[in-house]
């Protein structure tokens, strides 16, 4: 997540009492399709993926995956090779997974002396509305290395970039089986977040696809944590997600009632809030041309931006169980008869 200084500013498989909820869900459904299609892909967020991506990631090998850097291009050509594998392409009118963000762009939005960076994205085309598209994005950039250490930043934000990779494993489990989402979903992992959300500033000015085609966008941006304040809690911050719709809030809650019951805290969910986390992460980009956004968040820890933020300090799975809430969320938006709405402003 960005920094501000300013002072305004059983491990492989699901837990059996979470499969026991998603199985009495699908049990209530009889044999809807779209149930158990949902319950076969929620099983490919697997903890053990989890980690093993996030110890690659998050690795010394990535020199702390500074914009435009050497480690944040190794740590892109992994993603990019996780999907290949997966059968995931990239946006057709894109011709790649990249999306370059010039350094000219970056150094006239304050990213003074950014070399050239790129965007990656994946894409799963809907079956029914393919013009209509969910984004859920994450930031792969850090802050490098500083003083000769190096700052891995695996919960900033290594813990999204690989949450938004296992969501994709499970959207393409689901495809595999013909349970295809019926709107589009676009996994968007983005570049210079922390020098000043600048990767997905590009996007929202050079959109892949239509802006107002995109449904919402769902952003992860440090959930392998727990904060102070929540120690040892099965909790997660959300933020933002009542701004634009009357909808999406509903939406979470539900999916989350429906699978891991997590405790949703909405104490930064307020554009006044002193930490002013509402306009400090990618969201906000997409939340400003009027598309409805939710940030899921884990809160401001001892390591934050710190050397010390490595793997072996994720608790994996609370991890497992936000990306879960998540994926349930984006199956919801996916796959609902109506787009949700834009009501407020």
């Amino acid at each position: 997540m960005k920094k501000i200084f300013i002072p305004l500013l059983a491990i492989s498989l699901l837990s059996s009492c979470v499969t026991t909820q998603v199985n009495n869900e699908v049990n209530k459904e009889k044999q809807n399709p779209k149930e158990i299609g949902f319950l076969s892909a929620f099983k490919e967020i697997k903890l053990e993926d989890l980690k093993q991506n996030l110890t690659v990631i998050a690795s010394d090998e990535m020199e702390g995956r500074d914009t435009g850097s050497r480690g944040q291009k190794k740590a892109g050509e992994y993603m990019i090779r996780f999907y290949k594998n997966l059968g995931i392409s990239f946006p057709k009118s894109l011709g790649s997974y990249y999306q370059k963000v010039p350094a000219s762009y970056m150094q006239q939005k304050g990213g003074s002396n950014l070399p050239d960076s790129e965007n990656i994205l994946a894409f799963i085309e809907g079956s029914e509305k393919p013009e209509e598209i969910i984004v859920i994005s994450a930031h792969y950039d850090h802050v490098g290395i500083q003083n000769n250490v190096v700052y891995n930043g695996a919960d900033d934000d290594g813990s999204g970039t690989v949450a938004v990779m296992q969501i994709a494993k499970a959207f393409q489990t689901a495809k595999k089986a013909g349970n295809d989402p019926k709107r589009s979903i676009l996994f968007l992992h983005v570049t210079g977040e922390e020098h000043g959300l600048f990767g997905s500033e590009y996007y929202s000015d050079h959109p892949v696809f239509p802006l107002g085609n995109t449904v919402a966008d769902l952003n992860i941006d440090m959930i392998g944590r727990d904060d102070p304040e929540n120690r040892g809690k099965n909790y997660v911050y959300v933020i933002g997600s009542e701004m634009l719709s009357s909808q999406l809030k509903t939406i979470i809650e539900e999916a989350n009632s429906k699978i891991n019951n997590l405790e949703l805290n909405y104490k930064y969910d307020d554009p006044n809030d002193p930490e002013k986390l509402y306009y400090r992460s990618d969201h906000y980009n997409f939340a400003k041309h009027n598309i409805p956004v939710a940030f899921f968040f884990d809160g401001i820890h001892e390591d934050y931006h710190k050397p010390t933020d490595d793997v072996e300090k994720i608790d994996f799975s609370l991890l497992q169980k936000r990306a879960q809430l998540i994926f349930a969320t984006a199956w919801e938006l996916a796959n609902r008869k109506e787009r949700i709405v834009v009501d407020k402003k």
